[in-house]
């Protein structure tokens, strides 16, 4: 199946035409025109600089995006949770509108911690809570065992953190002939077998969504850090000893998973629900890799009633959203 789809891709080249070949990088200021408002700042970290969202009142929560997306995956999430907390919503580097750090060439987990760790530095927060999706979610566990005094309590979303194989298009970008062709050229075609994979129901994809994490995609430096970010992940998946630590994890944590995630699949859930020794988990039928898209609503309760009572169940709190 997989070489079938190597045939395709060629095809499909032509097909699409030049129009959504994605050859050309767009401009950032076009880009920060389109995609930012009222709530958006930046912030310069060594050689970064980083674009964030802040709003909402009470206490921090910090959300982080997945792979090959951007902080407005939590949309859904920062309408109904803002009452209730301030929300810091990062484009992480290589992603969205902060784009590549030209001094590295893998994006490792350290690095990010690192990045992530001088950013709520240099905005005086202490106590937080995390959440993050897919790569979000492996960097904050990675956070939260690096400065278990500043987490209280952690979302892990469909999260990378155990040996696994890798979804096909990220492997297949990944390669190194392909690699270099996917930094020069991203069509949109290939962005939207990306979001089809991602989601459990395709009638929840609409055009501005698609169009969206293409054109960030497009951003100058995005595709080669995107390259960049699949060979680290490609590495790390095929890492027997990728998530040893998370046995030393205190923070209370909770597992949100879409049973239908073609990325990282229920065993990756199990693994994590076994050595986390504070966890509770819920799964959520019919919905993929990215459930706080899917699903907003739901999701963003349970998440609002785990952190103020720990509980998703039938909390008063959570029924207020």
């Amino acid at each position: 199946m997989k070489w079938l789809k190597l045939l395709v891709f060629p095809a499909l080249l032509i097909l699409h035409g030049c129009s959504s070949m994605g050859i050309s990088a767009q401009p950032l200021a076009e880009l920060t025109e389109k995609y930012t408002d009222d709530t958006s700042k930046f912030l310069a970290v060594d050689d970064l600089v980083f674009h964030y969202q802040d709003e909402g009142t009470g206490p921090t929560l910090v959300l982080l995006h997945g792979v090959a997306s951007s902080l407005h995956t939590w949309d859904g999430w920062v309408e109904r949770l803002a009452p209730h907390y301030r929300i810091i919503r990062i484009d992480l580097p290589g992603h969205g509108l902060t784009g590549a750090d030209p001094t590295v060439e893998r994006y490792e987990a350290a690095y990010m911690v690192d990045k992530l760790e001088k950013f709520l530095n240099k905005l005086s927060i202490d106590e937080i809570y995390l959440a993050g999706n897919s790569l979000g979610g492996y960097i904050a566990w990675n956070y939260a065992l690096h400065r278990p005094d500043r987490v209280k309590k952690m979302v892990l979303i469909d999260s990378a953190g155990f040996p696994q194989d890798m979804p096909f298009i990220m492997s297949f970008a990944a390669m190194p002939v392909i690699g270099g062709m996917t930094s020069m050229m991203m069509p949109k075609f290939i962005v939207n077998m990306n979001i089809d994979a991602a989601y459990g129901d395709e009638d929840k994809i609409e055009d501005e969504l698609t169009q969206r994490y293409f054109d960030l995609t497009m951003r100058e430096g995005n595709r080669e850090a995107l390259v960049n970010v699949f060979r680290t992940m490609k590495e790390q998946s095929s890492n027997p000893h990728l998530g040893d630590r998370v046995k030393e994890i205190n923070t209370p944590t909770l597992l949100m998973w879409g049973d239908q995630d073609e990325w990282v699949p229920l065993d990756i859930l199990a693994e994590f629900d076994e050595d986390l020794p504070n966890s509770q988990t819920i799964v959520y039928e019919g919905v993929g890799h990215m459930p706080m898209e899917e699903l907003p609503v739901q999701t963003s309760r349970d998440a609002h009633g785990f952190f103020t009572l720990g509980k998703t169940i039938d909390s008063p709190i959570a029924a207020e959203l």
